[in-house]
């Protein structure tokens, strides 16, 4: 009986392969573009091989060598030489190509379809002021279109092509020019977009990074006062504050080293998320953890506690084939409206816990004790 096969988790969706795809493009958008210029001239050459326009097939032929030699150059990384021989080609074949076969076929309009190229391509490779030469480019190639147009107006061509090599002509110009505009268009949509939401993504790290501890995931003090202090606000608030260290820690980064000293806390601090669901907690350094108990009084709190630290010695941390027992002595402090920061009442946690060290460890402080 052969078993059913299963959709894994790493099959792509179709909006990812579709976003994939056009990531591939953006990266590789130079090649692309040349490629496409390429194939544009091989079959401008065989529409003027039919036309029997020799001067213009020879030309394209010149075209598709020079785009051969630019695909060559983006795969090596030469970028801006690329970028010029585009601009450069372009302009000469549309003078070319008006003065052979006339304005009425629509070649000079294929300095139109360079404008998005000029933008795209221009703003990726110069940054500050060197970015004003963008405009200047665009500028002389409106500056050529009108010369062109004026000069070839009333100017009878070299070649009489017929209406039909005319028509397509004019089709396969004008589809070029829409071509350049939606494509780079939507690249530097996509482009854009992206940037943005990689931005965002970022950002919510940077801010997830500036309040969370990066090995157990827990809050860190940046991101736990400002609880603590919110509930301060309100004197109807009930909770209190736990506070814990592991007991001995120093001695387990010396017998089994610092890796495992991060599993042990890693291993407490999943315990003490299953043992008080709801509450928050934080890593507040080294072997220090403080935890927010809410809507709870010491009896309750203390209830709760004193079964978290029952958990944490009874339940050891596997590491490799090794069994790490560890206890944790806990000081606990109930909100008073007396305490104006939170610091206050942490530190009246602190100091409980700190008794409990110096009484027998693996132990509840739940009250002020003579010393």
């Amino acid at each position: 009986m052969s078993a059913k096969p299963t959709k894994t988790k790493t099959e792509e969706t179709e909006p990812q392969k579709f976003n994939k795809a056009v990531r591939f493009l953006v990266d590789h958008t130079f090649a692309f573009t040349v490629v496409v210029m390429g194939f544009v001239h091989a079959v401008l050459m065989v529409i003027y091989g039919v036309a029997d326009v020799l001067p213009m097939m020879f030309l394209n032929i010149l075209s598709v060598v020079v785009y051969t030699l630019c695909f060559f150059l983006t795969r090596v990384g030469y970028i801006m030489p690329v970028y010029v021989s585009i601009v450069v080609e372009v302009t000469v074949y549309a003078a070319v190509s008006a003065y052979m076969v006339g304005l009425e076929c629509g070649p000079i309009y294929l300095l139109f379809s360079i404008i998005p190229i000029i933008i795209y391509f221009g703003s990726s490779l110069v940054k500050g002021r060197k970015r004003w030469s963008i405009a200047l480019i665009l500028f002389l190639d409106f500056i050529t279109f009108i010369i062109l147009y004026l000069r070839f107006f009333y100017e009878e061509p070299v070649y009489d092509v017929t209406p039909g090599i005319r028509l397509i002509l004019v089709v396969f110009s004008a589809f070029a020019m829409i071509f350049a505009v939606i494509f780079y268009t939507s690249m530097y949509i996509f482009t854009s977009e992206n940037t943005v939401t990689s931005l965002v993504a970022k950002n919510k790290q940077l801010s997830v990074d500036a309040h969370e501890d990066a090995l157990t995931s827990l809050l860190n003090r940046r991101g736990f006062l400002p609880l603590v202090r919110e509930l301060m606000t309100d004197d109807d608030n009930r909770f209190c504050i736990a506070f814990c260290d592991l007991d001995d820690f120093k001695r387990v980064n010396d017998s089994y080293g610092h890796e495992a000293g991060d599993e042990v806390l890693q291993h407490a601090a999943t315990m003490i998320r299953q043992e008080l669901p709801g509450c928050d907690i934080c890593r507040w350094g080294g072997e220090e953890f403080v935890i927010l108990l809410k809507n709870c009084d010491k009896a309750i709190a203390k209830s709760r506690v004193e079964r978290l630290r029952k958990t944490i010695e009874s339940n050891p941390t596997t590491f490799f084939t090794k069994q790490i027992f560890v206890t944790t002595t806990i000081g606990l402090a109930e909100y008073k409206p007396k305490y104006k920061e939170p610091e206050e009442v942490i530190k009246k946690a602190d100091e409980r816990m700190y008794y409990g060290k110096q009484h027998g460890k693996n132990i509840l402080i739940f009250e002020d004790m003579e010393a």
